[in-house]
């Protein structure tokens, strides 16, 4: 599949409908709990370059308002025009965000079930995320649905948790996936709705 700028979708010959849910770049200060925080990505080059030739030609890119989303998507697709989706925020941490990884506390033995519904102190769980981010993601499947192409979601580690989730039907079995930056998953749209998974976490630096 050609690499190149949103655009026309004519001429896309073997590209089907789905997402291509891209994770962020690594962010300029490692080693915090970054949810609402609007910190500033780090970008490289060289894996930018392969993350654009790996992720393909997509016809529209919709991307979270944050900082270090909007960082990405430019440097992948300099001469698109994303659309924001608020919704496409990572989890609100609460009281904990910006704190040093190590101070977090320690949640001790927890089932995936209490972990997906623990809502941090003045912030949100992942199940909130998930109930917050599918109806973008919906929206997102229903664009690649009308362009008979691929859309790209520049977003979370959590909001691509929250997809798997929308597409596995199982909302603590998503946290079980390890989903990097700069890392790529795709998934299969079927009449303007997300069904299927067909790759997850891959890296191409």
């Amino acid at each position: 599949m050609e690499s190149g700028n949103p655009g026309d979708c004519q001429g896309m010959g073997e590209e089907r409908p789905e997402l291509v849910l891209i994770r962020h770049a690594p962010v300029a200060e490692p080693g915090v709990l970054n949810g609402r925080r609007d910190v500033a990505a780090r970008l490289s080059p060289d894996a930018i370059h392969a993350l654009r030739q790996g992720a393909g030609r997509v016809a529209k890119v919709v991307v979270s308002p944050a900082l270090r989303c909007r960082q990405t998507a430019k440097a992948l697709w300099p001469d698109a025009e994303p659309t924001e989706d608020a919704r496409l925020w990572e989890q609100d941490f609460g009281d904990f965000e910006g704190r040093a990884l190590q101070h977090l506390p320690d949640l001790g033995e927890i089932s995936p079930d209490a972990l997906a519904a623990h809502r941090w102190p003045g912030g949100e769980s992942f199940a909130d995320v998930c109930s917050r981010a599918a109806p973008a993601l919906q929206d997102a499947a229903g664009m690649a649905r009308d362009h008979g192409a691929p859309v790209a979601v520049v977003a979370h580690a959590g909001v691509i948790r929250a997809a798997l989730a929308l597409v596995t039907g199982h909302v603590p079995g998503a946290l079980a996936f390890e989903i990097a930056p700069l890392s790529v998953t795709r998934l299969g749209v079927w009449r303007g709705a997300p069904v299927s998974v067909r790759s997850v976490n891959r890296v191409f630096a």
